[in-house]
């Protein structure tokens, strides 16, 4: 029988980052916080980061890129490509 045993929840811990994800893991800049600051939906914040093959529609492109402007982050052109 085990005692004291601890049971720690952890989420996406080896799931695969797509270029987008790895960009703002490097700056510390969170996907919920991203997502709050664009106006567009978690969700879609997670797809981009996690899923290389997905691209933003041109809107949520802009607004995102605004959003990380506001953040004190220029993005390059091809960071959703």
């Amino acid at each position: 029988m085990l005692k004291n045993v601890r049971v720690i929840a952890v989420f996406g811990i080896g799931k695969k980052r797509s270029t987008f994800g790895k960009w703002l893991d490097k700056r510390d800049i969170t996907q919920g916080e991203l997502a709050k600051k664009a106006g567009v939906g978690d969700m879609t914040i997670s797809r981009i980061c996690n899923d290389d093959n997905y691209i933003p529609k041109r809107e949520t492109e802009v607004k995102i890129k605004k959003a990380l402007k506001q953040l004190g982050q220029d993005a390059p052109d091809n960071l959703f490509m």
